[in-house]
């Protein structure tokens, strides 16, 4: 199989020799190349965390497990130092507000004011909603999540082992419609895979964090079904690359792919609402320094 570097690369050259040059919402263009897929073998430890630049790891575990508590509301994250979410309500609230505040201070208004958060760190509907708190149309919520833990403890042959975020009725309320949008599981001798399936994927920026955040993901169900992790499936649907994102890619492909780390958790959670970011433990990354991008809203 091969290296997490060489399918991230590999991906790269075909956005860049023959993505289609295109127009789309953030009006910053993109080359976008239609339907990908990568595998990666997670039994023995390994996780496809790129190497070519330093990904923030634990930045997208603290997303996954952000996913997971079902919220949607950035201050969690922010009193975390995590700010990949702030983007959307920041840009709603100076929009509607006409202030031109940076994101350092919004950002510490968020943490400080519980109300000031509530009104204005919301996302919406997001994914979090969906996974664990689906309407179910009679007044009552499914937690898609413990459905998924159930089976794969009780029915692991079953064909409906996924959970999902694209709820049509919801997406017009959603500061950004669900990307990586079904996660399909299936149980093999012990071992449980995932095939991850993303309708749109910044490759540059968003694909190594799903990557990252699918594999703990991985390891949490795996851990509360008492299987072990077998390969995680990647497919991408529209997989593009930002215009201005063209120069940190070819600085990426001129390095050298260094090994793979491993990750593992070093706790057993009592369930999957139970796990923090230090249960986990990546070892032997190094990798070469981080290529600065930024993000389209």
């Amino acid at each position: 199989m091969a290296s997490v570097d060489d399918q991230y690369g590999a991906i790269l050259r075909a956005i860049l020799e023959h993505g289609d040059v295109r127009t789309e919402r953030t009006g910053v263009g993109t080359r976008s190349f239609f339907g990908v897929t990568a595998r990666f073998d997670l039994s023995n430890g390994e996780v496809p965390v790129v190497s070519g630049k330093r990904v923030a790891w634990k930045l997208a575990v603290k997303e996954m497990l952000w996913f997971l508590t079902g919220s949607t509301n950035i201050r969690p994250l922010v009193t975390s130092k995590v700010g990949i979410w702030t983007d959307w309500p920041l840009a709603r609230y100076r929009a509607e507000t006409g202030t031109d505040i940076d994101q350092t201070e919004f950002e510490r208004k968020i943490v400080a004011d519980e109300a000031f958060a509530a009104r204005w760190g919301e996302l919406g509907p997001v994914y979090g909603k969906q996974w664990r708190r689906w309407d179910d149309g009679k007044g009552g919520v499914i937690d898609q999540v413990a459905t998924v833990i159930r089976l794969l403890r009780e029915a692991p042959t079953s064909r409906r082992i996924l959970f999902h975020g694209w709820n049509v009725a919801d997406l017009p309320e959603m500061a950004l419609p669900p990307c990586h949008m079904v996660y399909q599981f299936f149980v093999r001798d012990g071992k449980l895979s995932c095939l991850l399936f993303q309708r749109s994927a910044d490759h540059f920026l968003g694909t190594p964090f799903n990557w990252v955040g699918a594999s703990a993901l991985m390891l949490m169900l795996a851990q509360q079904a008492g299987l072990t992790p077998g390969e995680l499936i990647w497919n991408g649907g529209d997989v593009h690359l930002y215009l201005n994102h063209v120069e940190q890619a070819h600085e990426l492909l001129s390095r050298t792919p260094r090994p793979a780390p491993r990750l593992r958790l070093i706790r057993h959670a009592a369930s999957i609402d139970d796990y923090r970011i230090e249960d986990f433990e990546l070892t032997g990354y190094d990798p070469h320094p981080a290529i600065k991008a930024d993000v389209a809203v």
